[in-house]
């Protein structure tokens, strides 16, 4: 069988043997590749041509457009061939701490810990830079503009402007302030951010303030104005002379350095002085909806007084303006009386008359507040006392009268009332300046029987009137008859006035004959 064999090996041609005895490579201008022989490194081949001789070599080729070598086994070639792969190789490799950035011509990329990574040199210009991050997370300032616009894995920007002040926490722990700029922060394998907080805003909500306060100090000496109270005092915080805010006691807090402070002892300054009244109501909407619920605030308008009481005790009139006081440990009442004339109405009173008569009545007052001290300590509602003594007062007038007498003297009861409501009223401070009804309304049967009585009076005065004027006409007739009777002449004038009238009703009088012959026709005719 071996001669066999032997003798067709011998018997085949000596091009055949030739060409598969020998292996040929080429790479292009812009690969490089690596010779395998039985799958052990050999030699790393630049562009160009190669022939070797034998079956088993083997060669990959890389695309040097793509910078990053992704070679398999890469760890145990470069401890075995490590220099000669160094002179092709930029290698980066990072320990658990450590990152880095590698520049590939005009383009950069990170390299996270733990990691090896491999690039061609020659092709592009390549460059590693590995950062220790036990020494510090922050990218220098010269890297910083170079990835600006560029998104790297493990890598936060933050931009902080000039009005701003940034806070940087990692793993949610303060390490330090940042000025205005841009920065960079490696975060591969803890959480790093950045808190912007606003210069302009002289009370910012500081993160995490108390523990600001407590574990760095020396950010709060360097940057911050610390207000902290005692449990009797309270703190106006001013910013270029306005009101920002209100502290009570026993509290604190943050302010960026450059506040006014003005902290008042509660124990000693209850009330607030017209200034800081003033203050208070031209601030801030946040400052002045902070301290209300701290404050009592009371009103007097003009012409009024206030009653002030502290813990339920009266403390003194109030004269006009605004007024507020501290209410910590202690209760405040305030009530504003009005010391104008002041109208009451008694509208649609139903009452019967003496004769039984049921009325509907409208009375109106007028009272004003002497001594608002008496009037409130004396009666807990001024309006509801004199509403119901008014109508005592109404209902005892109106129910001891006729209806004709109501009707006759409307007077009577104004006194009436008056001279009561005056007598109860006297004691609490109120003075009664004016009772009036204004309307007393009937029923609808009561009038009618009314208007038929005064049109069977008036009918009957008119009856009385027509008569007198009867007979002073019939004796006026009469004395002029008289009178006609024994003066001719006079009887003579009535017979011309008489035609007058009768020429008044005539249009055209056609005349025949002489005058006196008309004249005696028109006498004998007015005589018939």
């Amino acid at each position: 069988m071996f001669k066999l064999n032997l003798h067709w090996w011998f018997r085949l041609p000596k091009l055949s043997l030739k060409f598969y005895m020998w292996k040929t490579f080429y790479i292009q201008p812009n690969q490089i590749g690596i010779l395998y022989h039985r799958s052990d490194f050999k030699k790393i081949l630049l562009p160009g041509t190669y022939t070797y001789f034998g079956r088993h070599w083997n060669l990959k080729s890389y695309d040097r457009n793509q910078p990053e070598a992704k070679i398999d086994n890469l760890e145990l070639l470069l401890r075995n061939h490590g220099t000669e792969l160094e002179e092709h190789l930029l290698i980066v490799r990072t320990a658990f701490n450590q990152t880095a950035l590698v520049r590939l011509g005009q383009s950069w990329i990170s390299v996270l810990p733990n990691q090896l990574r491999a690039f061609w040199r020659g092709f592009i210009e390549v460059e590693s830079h590995v950062f220790n991050l036990d020494d510090n997370l922050q990218l220098p300032a010269e890297f910083v503009q170079k990835v600006r616009s560029l998104a790297l894995q493990g890598l936060k920007k933050f931009q902080i402007s000039e009005s701003e002040i940034g806070l940087l926490y990692v793993q949610n722990n303060f390490v330090r302030p940042l000025e205005s700029g841009e920065y960079a922060f490696w975060s591969a394998d803890r959480d790093v951010a950045v808190r912007n907080l606003s210069r302009v805003i002289p009370n910012p909500e500081f993160p995490q303030e108390n523990v600001l306060i407590e574990k760095h100090p020396n950010f709060v000496a360097a940057y911050c104005e610390l207000v902290q109270l005692l449990g009797h005092q309270i703190a106006i915080v001013r910013d270029r002379g306005k009101v920002i805010a209100f502290l009570p006691p026993t509290s604190r807090k943050l302010f960026w350095l450059g506040v006014e402070v003005e902290i008042i002892d509660i124990n000693t300054n209850v009330n607030l002085e017209p200034r800081l009244i003033a203050e208070l109501v031209a601030g801030t909407p946040e400052a002045l909806s902070s301290c209300a619920q701290y404050l009592h605030f009371c009103e007097v308008p003009a012409q009024s007084v206030g009653l002030l009481y502290i813990n339920q005790e009266f403390q003194s009139q109030l004269p006009p303006g605004i007024h507020a006081w501290w209410k910590f440990g202690r209760s405040f009442q305030t009530e504003v009386i009005d010391l104008r004339l002041q109208n009451m109405e008694l509208s649609g009173q139903d009452i019967l008359s003496k004769d039984k008569v049921p009325l509907r009545l409208n009375l109106t007052a007028g009272y004003r507040i002497r001594d608002p001290l008496a009037a409130k300590n004396g009666l807990s509602d001024i309006a509801g006392f004199l509403y119901k003594e008014l109508q005592f007062a109404l209902r005892g007038a109106v129910g001891e009268q006729t209806l004709d007498a109501l009707l006759e003297s409307k007077g009577a009861i104004d006194r009436s009332i008056s001279e009561y409501i005056r007598a109860k009223t006297a004691e609490y401070g109120i003075e009664v300046d004016s009772v009036g009804v204004k309307d007393i309304i009937l029923p609808g049967e009561i009038k009618t029987i009314l208007s038929k009585v005064v049109e069977a009076e008036k009918s009957a005065q008119a009856n009385v009137v027509r008569r007198r004027e009867e007979t002073a006409a019939t004796r006026s007739m009469l004395n002029t008859a008289k009178v006609m009777e024994d003066n001719p002449v006079a009887l003579r004038l009535k017979e011309l006035e008489v035609l007058e009238r009768i020429a008044e009703k005539i249009d055209r009088i056609q005349v025949n004959g002489s005058l006196d012959n008309i004249l005696t026709d028109l006498i004998r005719m007015n005589r018939e």
